[in-house]
């Protein structure tokens, strides 16, 4: 695959899948938009550019609308377009149905569902009047099969879904693709807030038998990415 005449946004791009995808793209030669809420840049963007592609770090809170329009005008600045979202940015809240607060609920739908909303929201609107765009969501296995001490990660990632496929709907007229990638368990931060004997029970839910690597999902992020699935929508 080659990026090489693209650009595209990661959000979460920090660290663990978003990272990943991040100089996935690069090695395939795209400038990158690295989003995370890191006071510095994180060394991931020095990595891209080393390989020869434009980067920049793109701080926002991707639950804020002001935050995040600010981040889509600073990519226009830099980069000119954008070609390609990737929705990674994400966090959970493990903990007991029964003693979740509402502040917890809240805060985890904010960046796990309204973020994607409003970045959706704001790259279709660089990607309608060009009638080009690869949207990637990143939702989760816990979307389909849920997650017991995870009820607002579960249903935040179960709404990714429905909006992947609205966004699909909407935006095809457009030559817009919306997909989603749902990572099973993964060696990410948020899977580290697990108990080890949570991690060991995830770890056996999968057929593979085993944790999967960020890399493992990345690599799949791309094929969406590309014009290799242009007829590939919702």
């Amino acid at each position: 695959m080659d990026f090489s005449d693209k650009v595209a946004l990661v959000t979460g791009g920090a660290q663990g899948i978003g990272r990943a995808t991040a100089m996935a793209l690069a090695r395939a030669g795209a400038d990158v938009a690295v989003n995370d809420l890191r006071e510095q840049p994180p060394d991931v963007v020095e990595e891209i550019r080393r390989l020869g592609r434009k980067a920049l770090y793109a701080r926002a809170d991707v639950g804020s609308l002001p935050e995040v329009e600010a981040m889509f005008g600073e990519v226009d600045r830099v980069f000119g377009r954008l070609d390609i979202l990737v929705n990674n940015a994400g966090t959970g809240a493990p903990g007991k149905l029964e003693e979740i607060d509402l502040d917890l609920w809240n805060r985890v739908i904010n960046v796990d569902l309204t973020g994607p909303f409003l970045c959706i929201q704001a790259a279709a609107k660089r990607m309608i009047p060009r009638r080009y765009g690869r949207i990637v969501n990143i939702s989760s296995i816990g979307a389909v099969r849920g997650i017991d001490i995870d009820p607002p990660y579960s249903a935040a990632k179960s709404g990714i879904l429905g909006l992947t496929k609205s966004a699909a709907r909407y935006l095809g007229k457009y030559n817009i693709t919306v997909n989603s990638v749902s990572p099973g368990p993964t060696d990410t931060e948020l899977i580290k807030k697990l108990p080890l004997e949570m991690g060991e029970k995830e770890a056996k839910t999968s057929a593979l038998g085993r944790i999967g690597m960020p890399e493992d999902v990345a690599d799949a992020i791309p094929f969406f990415a590309s014009d290799y699935t242009r007829h590939v929508t919702g």
